[in-house]
């Protein structure tokens, strides 16, 4: 059975985005890349919420044709081109990125219709609205976190509306060199 990961750049105070929704506190290196690749081998299908789909959907594409992209960029475009994208969207109907399902009701059913077939593991990149959502129905079954050595003070928050406990455990801890901590965990 798969299991729905959410993979996530956190602030240390708890944010997944600054204000205006901005990534560009997160310590991204080398190592941060390689550590995100580790995780990425881990995907069967991406997940996304309306807002980060439309902003991968606005930029992978074009890697694809772009004679300045990096390997490593092509690369990645390549992959996620391929992939089964899973949107969850209350207003979106359809999608026109190759390769992508788009699911506007029943969340808890799809997602467990999903978890029962073959592959690899679902997983949520990203999207704190769709987290928060999926928190709160109880769905996720992993979570794989980069804390950032920074404090926002404000911005959108990594979690939200959770309701009931969750006793989760500690898979493993990987400290990097910048002060990103990469932490995994599972349901208990």
């Amino acid at each position: 059975m798969r299991k729905l990961v959410l993979f996530m750049h956190v602030s240390l105070d708890g944010f997944a985005a600054d204000a205006n929704g901005g990534l560009d506190w997160i310590s991204y290196d080398s190592e941060l890349q390689q550590y995100a690749e580790g995780i990425v081998a881990t995907v069967g299908s991406p997940v996304y919420g309306r807002v980060t789909y439309e902003l991968m959907a606005g930029y992978w594409p074009k890697v694809l044709d772009n004679p300045d992209a990096s390997e490593h960029s092509k690369a990645h475009a390549q992959w996620v081109d391929k992939a089964t994208k899973i949107v969850f969207s209350k207003t979106m109907k359809k999608a026109e990125w190759n390769n992508t399902i788009v699911i506007n009701e029943n969340i808890a059913e799809e997602i467990n219709k999903l978890k029962q077939q073959p592959g690899k593991d679902l997983v949520i990149f990203g999207s704190p609205g769709l987290a928060h959502s999926f928190m709160e129905l109880d769905l996720i079954d992993e979570y794989q976190l980069t804390l950032n050595p920074v404090l926002l003070g404000s911005g959108i928050p990594a979690y939200q509306n959770i309701k009931n406990k969750t006793n989760l455990k500690l898979v493993k801890a990987t400290p990097l060199k910048s002060g990103v901590v990469g932490l995994h965990y599972a349901r208990v």
